[in-house]
């Protein structure tokens, strides 16, 4: 037996938002992974931990620590594609870091992100795994963690 619904039943199934579980349903507008955009001396950021590294690099520069950094850089990738990077970070120390603010590691971001580093001679870390520098003399900053 077949079951049949009359158009009026269809659009209201059609129309139903999804259930989640333990969650209040998405609202017009907001991200999938729930992040916040935020600002920063007029700047927006896609996260609140984006904009956080933001401000902790600003802080470094102004101690002297990082000479500068860039924003939202962007690596073409193959099949007309490309991963934005969140900071480039230049340090006094003449390193450069590439770091990525990312709350959640989903399965694009890391096929991204393998992507980048097989084409591009980087490696790109992630703010939770970063190390500021310190201010002790010949202290070393690790950037990543160890490869095990």
């Amino acid at each position: 037996m077949a079951l049949r619904l009359t158009p009026a039943e269809y659009e209201a199934i059609k129309n139903r938002e999804p259930k989640r579980m333990g969650q209040a349903p998405f609202t017009p507008g907001q991200s999938k992974f729930r992040s916040v955009m935020c600002e920063a001396d007029g700047i927006k950021f896609r996260s609140k931990k984006e904009r956080k590294r933001y401000l902790e690099l600003m802080a470094l520069k102004h101690a002297g620590e990082v000479k500068y950094f860039l924003t939202q850089v962007p690596f073409r990738l193959p099949g007309n594609t490309k991963y934005l990077l969140d900071f480039m970070v230049f340090w006094e120390d003449g390193d450069i870091t590439h770091e990525d603010a990312k709350g959640m590691k989903t399965p694009m971001f890391v096929m991204k992100k393998k992507q980048v580093e097989a084409l591009y001679p980087i490696k790109i870390t992630e703010p939770f795994d970063v190390i500021p520098h310190t201010a002790a003399p010949g202290a070393k900053r690790r950037t990543a963690p160890e490869e095990i």
